[in-house]
């Protein structure tokens, strides 16, 4: 079924189909008893699955990588679908546009979407508000199987790359108080500039000034650190060795490739697209060998959440075994539809 709605919908722009997609199953989930029928149709329910990490229960390790609820607009309907967790952002200071449309273009040959969205957000302060009233939402079901939520966390384009500290600050200090982990974006190929401050030093000053922050909080928030697939070897090490030094919480990976590298979509298509980051299918293998990387040289002694690529348990396990304790999707959401978190976790629970 869904399958067919998707073909339709395909036929839309991207972007606009993403808002109208949503918009239409908030107003379903408006409902009280439409919510519970979406509910009970994809939410996994009681999994055998739960996971444990960062000192936060995961109610199932199936989340929602950051760049689908910019900002914090769907998280009631996202939970009624059965997330585990949802990361909304990447949110910066400032409100910011993001790029030119169209921005947000399909490879349907290559289960793959490319993106330049360019940190599209209503600024930190609307999104804390919103997360302010989730969580007096939440409090008021008093549900003690609750979906997590983290905050990804961005610089505002505006900003140069040696004041960018400044803006992870704002971010961290406006959120800390209404998200339960924080993810440090570093790595979006889509804000100039930005990989830069992948490199060791630029990184520390970031992550280290966090922690500092981090430490005089009355509830500490686990901080996190997402990075590119395109990553050399050498430049690995370095992330590995600067989270082993300053205790970083964990690592995502990965974000969108920058790379389009064995594609089946023509050529002269990619051409016209045009610059953004590559997710999907195409990244799945790049991921995974990053995930083993980093699981091998540190003996799993970093937690990692793997990302990209993920459409199918086979998928999901695949992260898994290579070191992810969890996964998340986003790419694999569009082309499977709202069935994937209740499909991987069915699977996974059945092993």
């Amino acid at each position: 079924m869904y399958k067919v709605i998707r073909n339709f919908l395909f036929l839309f722009p991207p972007e606009a189909v993403h808002h109208f997609s949503m918009n239409v199953l908030k107003a379903i989930c408006s409902i009280g008893f439409l919510q519970k029928f979406i509910s009970a149709g994809f939410n996994p329910g009681n999994s055998q699955t739960s996971t444990k990490r960062f000192g936060l229960t995961f109610k199932n390790p199936v989340g929602l990588g950051a760049g689908f609820d910019k900002n914090a607009l769907y998280l009631r309907e996202l939970e009624a679908l059965g997330f585990g967790f949802i990361e909304i952002g990447t949110v910066t200071p400032k409100p910011q546009p993001g790029n030119d449309q169209p921005r947000l273009f399909r490879l349907p040959k290559d289960k793959a979407l490319i993106n330049r969205m360019g940190f599209n957000n209503d600024g930190v302060k609307v999104v804390a508000e919103r997360l302010h009233q989730w969580k007096n939402y939440q409090r008021s079901k008093k549900s003690e199987n609750r979906v997590i939520i983290g905050g990804n966390i961005g610089k505002n384009k505006s900003t140069p790359n040696e004041e960018a500290w400044k803006d992870y600050e704002i971010c961290f200090k406006a959120l800390v108080d209404c998200v339960d982990y924080f993810v440090v974006n570093v790595s979006s190929p889509n804000t100039p500039g930005l990989r830069e401050l992948q490199e060791k030093e630029s990184l520390r000053k970031i992550l280290s000034h966090l922690q500092i922050i981090n430490k005089v909080q009355a509830n500490a928030k686990p901080i996190l650190l997402k990075i590119a697939p395109d990553l050399t070897e050498g430049q690995l090490d370095d992330v590995i060795d600067l989270a082993m030094e300053i205790k970083l919480d964990g690592l995502v990976v990965s974000n969108t490739t920058i790379s389009r590298e064995h594609l089946l979509t023509p050529s002269s298509t990619i051409k016209n697209i045009g610059a953004g980051g590559l997710s999907g299918k195409p990244v799945k293998d790049r991921s995974t060998r990053i995930l083993q990387y980093i699981q091998n040289k540190t003996g799993g002694a970093i937690p990692l959440i793997g990302s990209g690529g993920i459409f199918t348990t086979e998928d999901a396990k695949e992260k898994i075994n290579a070191g992810a304790s969890l996964v998340q999707v986003w790419t694999g959401f569009i082309y499977e539809g709202p069935a994937i978190v209740k499909d991987i976790c069915r699977s996974l629970n059945a092993h």
